[in-house]
């Protein structure tokens, strides 16, 4: 999806990206996946709080993996999407 849609214009605001929030707790173990799992976006974050980091507190995130589509707005427009429901919003949304 990040591919797909990081340079269209969009609807609720230009430009669709991804920001990765980790909940390891471990420097390295956050690193390697970033490398092992492909990750090829630019936003990168983590307190290395593990499950009680700051941003899995503040969105309740109970699992991983989780998301959420926000607009420019900041307003949540859906949450978990994956695979083609995620394309289908995307698609949707874009102008």
């Amino acid at each position: 999806a990040y591919t797909m849609f990081k340079d269209k214009s969009f609807k609720v605001g230009n430009g669709f990206t991804v920001f990765g929030v980790s909940m390891d707790a471990s420097h390295d173990a956050w690193v390697q996946a970033i490398q092992t799992d492909g990750l090829i976006w630019d936003a990168h974050v983590s307190d290395l709080g593990g499950w009680k980091n700051a941003a899995a507190v503040l969105y309740q995130v109970r699992s991983i993996p989780s998301n959420f589509l926000i607009g420019a707005d900041g307003v949540i427009i859906a949450k978990n999407l994956r695979g083609e429901a995620l394309i289908q919003v995307l698609n949707q949304l874009s102008k």
